[in-house]
């Protein structure tokens, strides 16, 4: 086996060896200026720039446990919310949102909806009849949950939320309803090269 050996400025070497293989293989380095990651580096990383599409390069998640409620047909904000600065305009956010404890009461009609927004637009619907049953006067479900892709095409601070209405404005719906446990819900934003 071959071996180059590099001397240091001032002591040292560093030695480059050929591994014991059959045949010609070639390294090309880059020709930048850098650092070479080995299995040792510590304190270095890969640039995100540099990572490959569909590689995930930041991860923001938001927990809620406040009980929400309303008797409002007007959408109004849950109070769940995430910011995410993306580093690359052409990247993808996928929004994941689970909203747990969703309840209506005191309505044979009531419906609970929520919507999801980006920057105060709404980008999706995600239930139009949570906790309807159209005779019952109380229902709930465990959860209403979303997973959206959005290309927001920014690098600025972007707040994802969601927002939640009584679509047919009789009796009171609910999210994060307390009984006998604390509901959590939450939103997850993972920033995903595109």
């Amino acid at each position: 086996m071959s071996s180059i050996v590099v001397s240091g400025d001032t002591s040292g070497a560093i030695t480059i060896a050929a591994p014991a293989v059959a045949g010609t293989n070639t390294l090309t380095l880059p020709a930048v200026t850098g650092t070479i990651l080995t299995t040792a580096s510590t304190g270095q990383s890969i640039p995100k720039s540099a990572l490959p599409t569909g590689s995930i390069l930041q991860v923001v998640q938001s927990v809620f446990t406040t009980e929400v409620s309303s008797t409002s047909s007007t959408y109004a904000d849950t109070g769940l919310t995430a910011t995410i600065t993306p580093t690359s305009a052409t990247s993808k956010i996928l929004v994941l949102v689970n909203h747990n404890a969703c309840r209506k009461s005191g309505g044979a009609d009531t419906a609970l909806g929520f919507k999801l927004l980006r920057a105060g637009s709404v980008i999706a619907n995600i239930d139009q009849y949570v906790a309807w049953t159209g005779s019952t006067s109380s229902s709930a479900v465990g959860s209403s949950d979303l997973i959206y892709l959005d290309s927001p095409a920014t690098t600025s601070a972007t707040i994802y939320k969601t927002q939640l209405a009584n679509l047919t404005a009789a009796g009171t719906v609910y999210l994060n309803v307390t009984n006998t446990f604390a509901p959590t819900s939450t939103i997850t934003l993972m920033e995903i090269a595109a």
